[in-house]
């Protein structure tokens, strides 16, 4: 099991990113556009510098569902290795056998 402050700290993110995602969007289309003045495209950059750090969708971290592990979680599942052959040999994955040949 994960430590509870790290799982806390990436939902702290996520909210982060969905509130900013909107304003970071239109930051970021001033950037990109080149009908856009010099100044306008410099004071978009130093806005989207601005922004906290947490609300970029870069810095978020995939984790286990269940146990909050960090490292080796499928995304199909959204579980981490361990918890996912543990559930898969209970048979509570649909559709998921362990390979045998």
């Amino acid at each position: 099991m994960a430590k509870t402050s790290m799982v806390m700290r990436e939902l702290k993110r996520s909210r982060l990113v969905k509130k900013f995602a909107a304003k970071r969007t239109a930051l970021k289309e001033t950037l990109k556009d080149p009908k856009r003045s010099f100044e306008e495209r410099e004071d978009a950059r130093m806005k989207l510098q601005q922004l906290p750090r947490d609300s970029s969708p870069i810095r978020g971290r995939s984790r286990c569902r269940l146990t909050g592990r960090s490292r080796g979680v499928y995304r199909k599942f959204g579980l981490g290795r361990s918890e996912l052959r543990r559930l898969a040999m209970e048979g509570h994955v649909p559709g998921l056998v362990k390979a045998s040949w």
